[in-house]
């Protein structure tokens, strides 16, 4: 086995386990025998509960977890900067946002479709606002979208706690639009998961040809227009690709911090800082934390289940800090 090939083999290997371990955690645990028989033995209750509720659900699981990985690369070289998360632009904001108005009005047609279509316009769209405020500010560079990012994100916050304020009564109950902005990956149908698996083969595939720029960014943007790549136009194509990437993920898995983060500091330890390995490094690495935390939050407190945002939360923030502290000491 090459050396290019042996980092991706271990990353597909330990996504293979953890995947394992989803099927196997939960309120009722699961061996690997159990397993076994669900697939080829007869159709029994338990069976159908691990092909038909626990399989889609770790799959979903992956797939959110990838596209994370997936946006927290893209965004890192964008903004050249470790410590780029993709919340920054105002995205999860955006999409609690949307998540809210799903939930509190009733719009007449499924709620489900309802809450992943304004979720994803919502990260989509805080996104796009934000980078029109850099522009007529007359901002171009990194930082400048950053804080417009910031203070975009905190103006959709108070809207949202406005209308959970204004739009709740006895027959609505906040607790579920605190769970989805709490994050977490729900069960969905076979042809939903198929749908989410090739939309995540499709980001990777689609944000494949931005690796070259993105190396070409992490020289600075004097040398990457020295080298003809036109910087402004660059990071608002990666930006808008990186929002659409993450706004797919809150879509189907809520408000789930720091996988985006944590997840291409794995990818870069093993693959290096090349991006057109660290790119679906990245996603990869990001299935597997993803994966992991979901079964950690099934299996911890049973029959109760932790919000993964919480679980992704309380990982990540030591983690944050560890990097904050070695970028401060640099």
């Amino acid at each position: 086995m090459s050396a290019r090939a042996a980092p991706f083999a271990s990353l597909i290997g330990a996504l293979l386990v953890v995947i394992g371990l989803g099927l196997c955690a939960g309120h009722d645990w699961a061996s690997p025998s159990d397993l076994i028989t669900a697939v080829t033995g007869p159709e029994t209750l338990r069976a159908k509960l691990l092909i038909d509720w626990r399989l889609p659900r770790v799959l979903a699981a992956a797939c959110c977890g990838a596209l994370l990985g997936l946006g927290g690369a893209i965004f890192q070289g964008v903004f050249r900067n470790p410590l780029a998360e993709p919340y920054l632009l105002g995205s999860a904001g955006g999409a609690a946002l949307g998540a809210s108005v799903a939930l509190l009005v009733p719009l007449g047609l499924p709620q489900a479709l309802v809450l992943a279509v304004l979720a994803f316009l919502g990260a989509w769209g805080a996104t796009v606002i934000v980078m029109g405020i850099a522009r007529l500010a007359g901002t171009v560079d990194a930082a400048g979208l950053l804080l417009a990012g910031v203070a975009v994100a905190a103006v959709l916050g108070a809207l949202r706690s406005f209308l959970m304020l204004a739009l709740s009564d006895d027959t609505v109950n906040l607790q579920v639009v605190l769970s989805w902005i709490l994050g977490g990956v729900q069960t969905p149908s076979w042809p939903v998961l198929a749908g989410l698996a090739a939309a995540t083969v499709a980001s990777v595939v689609i944000t494949s040809p931005l690796a070259r720029g993105l190396d070409l960014l992490g020289l600075g943007e004097t040398m990457a227009a020295g080298f003809g790549q036109d910087v402004r136009r660059f990071v608002d194509v990666a930006v808008l690709a990186g929002a659409a990437v993450v706004a797919l993920a809150v879509a189907f898995s809520g408000l789930v911090a720091f996988v985006g983060l944590a997840a291409p500091h794995v990818a870069r330890w093993l693959v290096g800082p090349m991006h057109r390995a660290l790119l679906p490094a990245s996603a990869l690495t990001g299935a597997a934390l993803v994966t992991a935390a979901d079964a950690l939050a099934r299996a911890a407190l049973p029959p109760a289940e932790i919000p993964l945002g919480l679980v992704t939360a309380l990982a990540g923030g030591p983690f944050f800090v560890v990097l904050l502290a070695r970028q401060l000491r640099r």
